[in-house]
């Protein structure tokens, strides 16, 4: 058993706080591309339990496994990289005092129901958690968009992660069973329930992924310097009649426009399929998906895609693909109404046999959970 915050700091917390891990429905690599997303949060979240010191020492204790299980600390204004979980907690503190916010030392103790590396967003949802602590804490001036602008500032500015701001925003203000659909460029956003007759499924497939590490930034790096070939600010701004000028680019880059585009056409493709409960129609721009992130964005690893072709083989399953940034993480799923805990299990025990890994059923969630 991890030690409670009064075992740990010898008095109990006064602010608890908490944010949900998100699954992207569709929208793959379009946030930092200017596009649009259709995320929905998840029931797993993370917890802050936060009390405020009298000094400028922030004194912080995480109960995920990866921890050192002891209290680590740093000065207010002395933030630096490179102390693992920790960058996040820094990095909060970093861009709240850039951006003006006054704040004093905090004792905090932190836990986390969303898997590291999972694809679903569990540094967004710590960096979001956090803030939602502190702004109750101190009494910040921060609306919920503002809280997901200052979340993405962390990732960007601070730990050195270039994400888009897709993943705050969800930890922010998406829900469950309900789609956010959001506009990148302009942070508009609507709420799009799911239709009834589908049971989402999520299994994470245990092969971690990084969004510091490298892969992730040459993609990133591969659409701005195709958008500047093109002429345009961001490949938001192209459409698919850009995309015989866009194969004209050296290799990857022609690839790595047609997945945004074509993406982006898929996620409004998507809300409308919402809206009309086409389930059918849903499926089939999920594996459209899924492969233009295989073949043209060159995201997936062979883990995941055998989920994927498991859930093609399943009946009750009618579309599936990777959700996250990719090279790893988790597959989500959408199962006929009923079926999604059935179709987890022998799914899930299926991939296990033939990968060698041990995936993990995020939702539904077992009973009792």
């Amino acid at each position: 058993m991890s030690p409670t915050f009064q075992e740990l700091f010898g008095h109990p917390p006064e602010v608890v706080a908490q944010a949900p891990g998100r699954v992207n429905l569709i929208g793959e690599h379009t946030d930092y591309n200017g596009g649009f997303v259709l995320p929905m949060a998840i029931p797993q979240q993370t917890h802050v339990e936060l009390r405020r010191r009298g000094d400028r020492r922030v004194r912080a204790f995480s109960t995920n496994k990866s921890a050192a299980g002891e209290i680590l600390e740093f000065e207010l204004g002395q933030e630096s990289t490179g102390k693992g979980w920790l960058d996040y907690v820094q990095g909060v503190t970093h861009v709240l005092q850039h951006a003006g916010f006054p704040l004093s030392g905090v004792e905090l103790r932190i836990t986390s129901e969303v898997p590291l590396g999972s694809g679903l967003s569990s540094s967004a949802s710590l960096d979001v958690c956090l803030l939602r602590a502190l702004r109750e804490a101190f009494s910040l001036p921060l609306d919920d968009v503002q809280i997901a602008l200052l979340g993405q500032r962390v990732e960007v500015d601070f730990v050195g992660a270039p994400v888009g701001v897709m993943d705050p925003m969800a930890a922010s203000i998406a829900g469950l069973n309900v789609a956010l659909f959001l506009d990148t460029h302009t942070m508009r956003f609507e709420r799009v329930p799911l239709p009834p007759g589908v049971d989402p499924v999520i299994i994470n497939s245990g092969v971690a992924h990084n969004h510091s590490a490298g892969d992730y930034r040459v993609r990133r790096a591969e659409c701005e310097r195709a958008a500047k070939q093109l002429g345009v600010a961001q490949l938001r701004d192209l459409t698919e009649a850009d995309l015989p000028r866009a194969a004209t680019l050296p290799e990857p880059l022609g690839r790595r426009v047609r997945h945004v585009v074509t993406e982006n056409a898929r996620v409004l493709a998507t809300v409308e399929a919402l809206r009309k409960g086409d389930l059918p129609g849903l499926g089939r721009l999920f594996y459209a998906s899924h492969d233009s992130q295989r073949l043209d964005y060159e995201v997936s690893v062979p883990e995941i895609d055998l989920l994927v072709d498991l859930a093609r083989e399943d009946a009750d399953v009618y579309g599936a693909r990777l959700t996250g940034g990719g090279f790893g993480g988790s597959v989500v799923m959408l199962a006929r109404d009923g079926t999604g805990a059935a179709v987890a299990k022998r799914i899930a025990e299926r991939y296990a046999a033939r990968s060698g890994q041990r995936p993990t059923i995020l939702l539904p969630q077992p009973s009792g959970a």
